[in-house]
């Protein structure tokens, strides 16, 4: 049995458990700048660069995977968000692109060991394929999608080569650079599993290129992937609604981790892990997750809390979908039979 197989039996018989956020981990060790560089030599300051610790504090990252599989968490994702070559470029580290990734799977497969999965998370760069960053001129592009599939593609290399069991493209504010990936990550591996996360940017349920909830998953479906949901953008309340759409209409699993509800004027998180828990709790109730899980200001007490909060429910039944024709716009479309 693979480990996309493993993870689906599992997911039959209990809701499975998701880590939280590395960043508010990291954030809260309060690093100097020489922290994050460590012995290499580098021209930028790398302050902030979370994803160069797989390199300079391994032991740091081994700490943080280990305190969330402690806290109960089945999945762990790398600390591997901003580790492609665009992102990388902004420090001037984009030449330890695969280095750092290879090194998170590693560190992350050491701790999970055999009862738990590892997912290489790939975020969504800071660029986009379908909207301008020049609003004089609305068909300019900083990037094409080629381009953004070579870079995903030596990310996710990187990954494999370390040993992750799926790949987890996350936060996807723009459904085209998701497909990006999604390209990339059949070029390195056509049998690669891979997991969907889709992030709203207002309570209308929509990206920020404009796809409804519907719509996204129209888009991506062609896929298979082993599971569709929603991460960051809000707290559990907010996206209830979201999560329960989505739930009634994708034929695979359905993961979906919140931040611990809104920041504040600081931006900060201030939700508690009782809240949280309780909120996703609710998920669980109404019978409309498979995984869940905690993004930005996630602790270990959150996951820990969540993981208590689900124990006993059953998971999501998969819903029995029409096989019909869609097609995906800004709004999907079904055709006639």
């Amino acid at each position: 049995m693979n480990a996309a197989e493993s993870l689906r039996a599992e997911a039959a018989k209990r809701i499975l458990v998701k880590d939280g956020a590395y960043g508010t981990q990291v954030q809260q060790r309060r690093l100097g700048e020489a922290d994050y560089r460590g012995s290499l030599d580098l021209a930028r300051d790398q302050k902030g660069n979370n994803d160069l610790l797989n390199l300079t504090r391994p032991e740091l990252v081994r700490e943080i995977a280990q305190s969330f599989a402690n806290a109960g968490a089945d999945i762990l994702a790398t600390n591997t968000f901003n580790a492609n070559a665009i992102s990388q470029a902004d420090y001037g580290a984009e030449g330890l692109v695969r280095e750092i990734n290879a090194a998170s799977a590693r560190i992350v497969r050491e701790v999970a060991g055999a009862g738990r999965w590892v997912a290489g998370a790939i975020g969504p760069t800071n660029k986009t394929l379908s909207l301008s960053p020049d609003v004089n001129d609305p068909g300019y592009r900083e990037i094409d999608f080629d381009t953004l599939s070579d870079v995903y593609v030596e990310q996710i290399e990187g990954l494999v080569e370390g040993g992750v069991d799926f790949v987890l493209i996350e936060t996807v504010f723009d459904t085209l650079n998701a497909k990006a990936a999604v390209h990339a990550a059949r070029r390195v591996d056509p049998a690669l599993p891979i997991m969907l996360s889709m992030t709203i940017t207002d309570l209308s349920g929509r990206n920020l290129s404009g796809h409804s909830i519907e719509s996204f998953w129209a888009s991506v479906r062609h896929a298979r992937p082993l599971s569709i949901g929603l991460n960051c953008s809000f707290g559990a309340g907010q996206l209830r609604p979201h999560i329960a759409a989505l739930s009634a209409i994708a034929d695979t699993l359905i993961m979906a981790y919140p931040n611990a509800g809104l920041p504040n004027d600081l931006g900060e998180y201030d939700e508690c892990a009782e809240d949280t828990a309780g909120q996703v709790r609710e998920w669980a109730e109404q019978g409309i997750v498979n995984i869940v899980g905690g993004c930005c200001g996630t602790t270990p007490e959150h996951i820990a809390a969540i993981a208590e909060a689900v124990r006993g429910f059953p998971p999501r039944a998969l819903p029995s979908v029409e096989r019909r024709t869609r097609l995906a716009g800004i709004e999907p479309m079904t055709l006639a039979a």
